[in-house]
């Protein structure tokens, strides 16, 4: 699903720099819908002995920096550690952590890729405490790493590295990846390949991406001379309008101070210092649109890996 279809690059310029202007004059918390943190802080608040014994743990724990395409950040699963209330709590949590137009589209895509139990069989951690300004809800499971902090983590898009993707009828999908929910963004980025000229086709496309190693996967680059292939700053103006489109629809699917933070990061570290790559040797039926892609920059990586099905790996640091 994709209606975004008419949304132009002085809309998407327009309403990203007024979040960061709005962010510049207020306090980040402030400026946050209150519905995510302030039921994390309900749910921390609600759990038993026993339930903070096995999700709760110090804000400098190891654990809250992992990230994984398919995990359990604790080993009980939702349904095994909370009440209905609780779990109800979570689920909104979740739900509010996403876009209004794609926050039903993304917990079916959780449901379906847990198989029976859904969203109850992932697992979920708290780091912290909330109200000392070092507080982290992490929730985790098969294709999904989401996390609410309240920008208790300084500097860092999420809170930290997030993951999602969907394996929507087969484990190894088909051209096109009928069904798939995050499919829309890869089909946005070949439309901007395709927007190129020969010159810049041959630095963009690439033989193999940097493939999946946990949460060495989202490692940052902090030098725009270690990046391969083509600077956003060799795109026309046309070409970076279509840039700007890649990037509204990889940030749609999230509530909007998580878009804006994001947009304010890139910018801080230089939109022009990002570089788009495809992958040639990773193209499910040689069919020439790019399954596999990624944009990154110092400081940031957003990397689809749509091979054999989706799976997306992001990280955004200041």
């Amino acid at each position: 699903m994709n209606t975004n279809e008419s949304y132009n690059r002085r809309t998407f310029i327009k309403t990203t720099t007024a979040g960061v202007l709005l962010g510049s004059t207020a306090p980040l918390l402030a400026a946050k819908s209150p519905s995510s943190e302030t039921l994390a802080a309900t749910l921390f608040k609600s759990l038993t002995d026993e339930q903070r014994k096995k999700v709760t743990f110090p804000w400098d724990h190891d654990l809250r920096h992992r990230v994984d395409n398919n995990w359990r950040i604790v080993t009980d699963r939702i349904f095994e550690t909370f009440n209905d209330d609780q779990q109800q709590m979570i689920k909104e949590i979740f739900l509010s952590l996403h876009s209004e137009e794609y926050a039903q589209q993304v917990l079916r895509q959780v449901e379906e890729d847990n198989g029976k139990g859904g969203m109850g069989k992932c697992a979920v951690a708290m780091f912290g405490e909330p109200g000392t300004g070092k507080f982290e809800f992490v929730f985790t499971g098969r294709h999904v790493t989401r996390r609410c902090d309240g920008d208790a983590v300084e500097g860092a898009a999420f809170g930290g590295p997030i993951f999602y993707g969907h394996a929507a009828q087969h484990f190894n999908e088909k051209p096109g990846h009928p069904g798939n929910a995050y499919w829309f963004q890869a089909k946005r980025a070949n439309e901007l390949f395709q927007a190129l000229d020969g010159k810049q086709r041959k630095q963009a496309l690439l033989q193999h991406s940097r493939g999946e190693h946990g949460t060495k996967t989202v490692a940052l680059k902090t030098k725009a001379g270690d990046m391969e292939g083509l600077p956003m700053s060799g795109l026309s103006a046309d070409q970076q309008e279509l840039a700007d489109l890649v990037m509204h629809d990889l940030l749609a699917l999230f509530r909007k101070v998580d878009r804006e933070e994001s947009m304010k990061l890139i910018k801080k570290n230089g939109f022009e210092d990002l570089h788009l790559s495809y992958f040639q040797k990773e193209d499910i039926g040689d069919d020439g649109v790019w399954d596999v892609w990624q944009i990154e920059g110092p400081r940031m990586v957003w990397y689809f890996r749509g091979k054999p099905h989706v799976h997306t790996w992001v990280n955004i640091k200041a």
